[in-house]
């Protein structure tokens, strides 16, 4: 029998109460802060109405294919019953006597499929990371005629307001865009509930400021920064798309690199914000020996100059994983198993994906949403155990809109839970976990010889003292620590790419790197060979142009 948290118990009782006795309707919701226990908590309510023949079958729905296989494996730990994962491609789904996890994209191609299991089995369809099921989006409408005939609905969701106003399926939506159900349907757990109950570890956000100096033709310069925008004169302001340019998240953005134009520059804007989450991941590595970084990257380009640069610092290399890139899934999966340091990720380790040793995020998205906010600090304030005594970190840049997340989520948490700790004075042996001298070369206990790395220290120019490297200020005499990067002015207007002769501005290629990797499954489960043909001829940048003349036509 599973031991489930208390919260976990709650909402079962919560879940069969409103479902099964009170009849209310067929929809139950848990909004729950990422890495609190959702999985687990949904597959207890389907073990309970399992056993107490309410329903035949279990279908899961997840937003990609490495938390389908989390599912599979997280259900037949609770339930003792397989569950099986598969695809649009599968077939005779409607008369199998099996439990399956399936992707939000395969969906729409199974709906017919769906639908007839639905009117001839009685079905609990489990929602994960709901704010995937606009109604009038594809993912959603899909879903909603596939399971229209279900006997039960229970929708998972830590970030309960979808960015762009839609409203999801199966829940309505009050006037601020909050999902709106009953109080007696549902089940919140919030993100600071979480860390009182240490379900969730605290997080403490690294602001990393900079000034980028940007110089423009004739000698003159420009100063931008997080919290002071490009002052342009009045000539400048009429150079279409500088002002754009000069945008310090854009800046924060670009690659910077030596005057060879090939080597990744340390002392630039991204290295040294890498550098002080390369310091953070050692003192957490005191505490959890086997803690891990996440490197979120706007785009690939970014996410490769990134993994050089850390290859750099630390002398190792990282795990990259991108839409490019094959066997992205099995990178991530042998990473959460494995002690390595890094992985650098563009839109592969998002909501649902379970590494619970991650620690640190370096994060640079190219979503700039609260949602994709949220659903990026999940990933590092998992509980690795009850014996897990360590602290998220996030380093971001010094903007407008993430400072604003990070103060409400921040406000969440209790205030004792706020405080910033001190450093650890102690390390822990990983091999029998004894508390050891934080300078000690090997456990007093067990003689394990604990690995060493030189300490990171920057000195202050005005008294000499050494300093933390992710130092804001001096401790001694409290010199300011913000750096100016020069940056030139082809380097902040780069924009976009050349492919194959196509030349695409920087907007399309955002889009064509978010939008390529759905339709590449979708075109390769077709088994169309004209639209395969097409696919392969065609480069993943122009799939944003091309999403563009279709949107206009």
């Amino acid at each position: 029998m599973i031991n489930l948290r208390q919260w976990q118990k709650e909402a079962l009782t919560k879940a069969i109460n409103w479902l099964v006795k009170e009849k209310e309707s067929k929809h139950f919701l848990i909004n729950a802060a990422p890495g609190a226990g959702k999985t687990i908590a949904a597959c207890a309510i389907a073990k309970q109405l399992i056993d107490s023949g309410e329903i035949d079958r279990v279908v899961v729905i997840a937003p990609r294919t490495e938390v389908v296989s989390q599912w599979a494996e997280d259900f037949n730990f609770t339930t003792q019953r397989f569950m099986g994962k598969v695809t649009g491609r599968d077939e005779g789904l409607d008369s199998t006597h099996m439990d399956f996890c399936v992707t939000w994209a395969a969906v729409k191609s199974m709906a017919k499929s769906m639908e007839s299991l639905c009117l001839a089995q009685r079905v609990l369809v489990i929602c994960d990371e709901h704010h995937h099921a606009a109604v009038q989006a594809a993912w959603g409408a899909g879903a909603g005629s596939a399971f229209a005939f279900a006997k039960y609905y229970l929708i998972l969701t830590g970030t309960p307001i979808r960015s762009d106003g839609e409203d999801s399926l199966w829940l309505a939506y009050d006037d601020s865009g909050a999902i709106q159900q009953p109080e007696a349907g549902s089940y919140t757990l919030t993100y600071g509930q979480a860390v009182d109950l240490e379900y969730c570890r605290p997080v403490t956000f690294h602001r990393h400021d900079g000034i980028f100096n940007v110089d423009l033709e004739g000698g003159e310069s420009v100063n931008v920064s997080g919290d002071r925008p490009a002052n342009l004169e009045a000539g400048l302001k009429r150079i279409p798309g500088l002002q754009a340019a000069l945008n310090f998240y854009r800046l924060s953005c670009t690659p910077q690199y030596e005057k060879d134009g090939l080597t990744p520059l340390l002392d630039g804007y991204q290295g040294t914000m890498l550098q002080c989450a390369s310091e953070k991941l050692d003192e957490l590595r005191m505490r959890m020996p086997n803690a891990g970084g996440l490197v979120i990257a706007p785009n690939i380009q970014m996410a490769e100059y990134m993994a050089e640069v850390l290859e750099l610092i630390e002398n190792e290399k990282p795990v990259l994983v991108h839409s490019d890139l094959p066997n992205a899934d099995s990178k991530i999966k042998a990473f959460r198993n494995s002690s390595q340091r890094w992985l650098v990720s563009v839109a592969m380790v998002s909501e649902g994906v379970d590494i619970r040793r991650l620690r640190v995020l370096a994060y640079l998205p190219n979503a700039l949403t609260e949602l994709a906010f949220r659903q990026a600090i999940g990933r590092v304030v998992r509980s690795a155990s009850p014996e897990d005594d360590t602290r998220a970190y996030v380093l971001m840049p010094s903007f407008e809109t993430f400072d604003m997340y990070a103060t409400r989520v921040e406000n969440e948490m209790s205030p004792g839970k706020r405080k910033h700790p001190a450093a650890p004075t102690t390390k822990k042996c990983p091999i029998c976990s004894e508390e050891c001298e934080k300078g000690a070369l090997s456990c007093h206990f067990c003689e394990h010889e604990f690995h060493t790395t030189n300490p990171r220290i920057k000195t202050c120019s005005s008294c000499g003292n050494a300093n933390s490297l992710s130092a804001s200020e001096c401790h001694a005499c409290g010199q300011s620590f913000v750096t100016a990067f020069t940056i030139s002015l082809e380097e902040a207007m780069r924009d976009g790419a050349i492919v194959r002769g196509m030349s695409i501005d920087e907007a399309d290629v955002l889009i064509s790197e978010s939008i390529a990797p759905g339709i590449r499954r979708k075109v390769l489960s077709s088994n169309d060979q004209a639209l395969v043909k097409l696919l392969r001829t065609l480069p993943d940048e122009s799939w944003g142009v091309l999403k563009n003349i279709m949107n206009a036509t």
